[in-house]
């Protein structure tokens, strides 16, 4: 068996003991215990202390949560699958020794699946109707892949590719053909190709034809069609440098299918997919495959501060004292506030419990959150603010 230790990657067990810190939160420690001390405090986690306008939804809130597991802490948090927009998204009460070094694994945890899943909430938002899959694990370090396509999921993508991520969440990984398949079978032969697989693959996988290897992406389309018995779509992933007006090859792809009865036949479009090229393509293309939009998003510059010791404000200059509230209004509005003052009248507390006393106090469940995120995006009108440029 090959010898797996020479990869790059940081163990879970290094996460779990608080090893995966910084280097100045062992300082830190060694400072604090030298001198006796280990106040209680409140922490909280934010990307911005006041409302912008910039949405973000909250995700890996899965592993984050399991750094609390057994410390003596209590931990309220939104939701996973909230938006939020300023103001705390988790706020941690306890004796500072205990959580001081997850400090750096707990941001990373949200900060990056927070990143990539308001990506891939913004490209369902684009074509809400249309097929979405994640296809960019292949553009990140593939110790990250589960996080990336949970958080595809958690967006409102339909569907993951990577397999071993697919084992990880409990999902079945999907996925059909790529261009060095045609390859392998020589230039001229892609019929031989698509029946080849066709008659490989196992009936529960479905017959998606990729048809832009070696010709006009119309010529292999309609020989696809012909040559594969129920085809259930094609796929155009055509290189950037060929690719001229996408839309407009899809349009004559679909009319010129239809013209020789295959109008049952789906068309499918990836290669540089975003949320503008889906919102642009969705009344002609029936799915899409997202790949470097979603993986490679840029992730939520979260911070931790200590905002009160032992009950008392504390926070440092440029941060709000105190421990703070947030709400979701009925007009959709993200509302911040101090916790100890009133909340809004139409106002809806959105920290609540996720760990008491080491003790995780919530299910997590990925289509639950999906749901939640969907019903978020519509309360606030994000797909409208979108593609308006408005602020909601």
């Amino acid at each position: 068996m090959r010898d797996m230790t020479t990869f790059d990657i940081v163990p879970p067990g290094a996460i779990a003991e608080g090893r995966a810190t910084d280097a100045y939160f062992d300082r830190t420690v060694e400072t604090l215990e030298a001198t006796g001390r280990n106040p209680t405090v409140t922490a909280e986690v934010t990307a911005s202390q006041f409302p912008s306008g910039d949405w973000s939804l909250l995700a890996g809130l899965h592993d984050a949560a399991q750094l609390f597991e057994g410390l003596a802490v209590d931990v309220d948090a939104l939701l996973e699958g909230q938006l939020f927009d300023g103001g705390p998204v988790m706020r941690i009460e306890g004796p500072y020794l205990e959580f001081c070094r997850f400090e750096t694994a707990l941001l990373g945890f949200l900060s990056h699946a927070s990143g990539v899943a308001t990506a891939a909430l913004e490209a369902r938002l684009a074509a809400p109707d249309a097929l979405a899959i994640s296809f960019g694990t292949r553009h990140v370090h593939p110790s990250i892949g589960a996080m990336v396509e949970r958080s595809a999921l958690l967006g409102g993508l339909d569907g993951i590719s990577n397999v071993a991520a697919g084992e990880v969440l409990g999902r079945e990984a999907g996925g059909t053909m790529p261009h060095a398949l045609i390859i392998c079978f020589g230039r001229g032969n892609q019929e031989d190709a698509w029946r080849a697989f066709d008659d490989a693959v196992g009936p529960d996988v479905p017959r998606v034809a990729l048809v832009d290897t070696y010709d006009d992406e119309v010529e292999e389309a309609t020989r696809a069609a012909a040559a594969v018995e129920d085809l259930d779509s094609v796929r155009i992933d055509t290189t950037s440098s060929r690719r001229g007006d996408f839309r407009h090859i899809l349009r004559e792809v679909r009319e010129k299918l239809d013209a020789r009865g295959f109008a049952d036949v789906g068309l499918f479009a990836s290669g540089g997919i975003d949320p503008a090229t889906m919102r642009d393509l969705r009344d002609v293309a029936d799915g899409f495959g997202v790949g470097s939009y979603v993986s490679n998003a840029d992730p939520v510059e979260f911070a931790l501060d200590v905002t009160a010791v032992e009950g008392e404000p504390a926070a440092k200059r440029g941060k709000l004292d105190g421990p703070r509230a947030v709400y979701r209004t009925d007009d959709g509005g993200h509302e911040s506030r101090r916790a100890d003052e009133p909340a809004p009248d139409d106002g809806r507390a959105l920290l609540e419990p996720l760990v008491r006393d080491g003790d995780l106090v919530r299910n997590f469940e990925i289509d639950e959150a999906a749901d939640r995120a969907l019903e978020d995006a519509a309360a606030v009108g994000l797909a409208d603010a979108m593609y308006t440029g408005t602020d909601v």
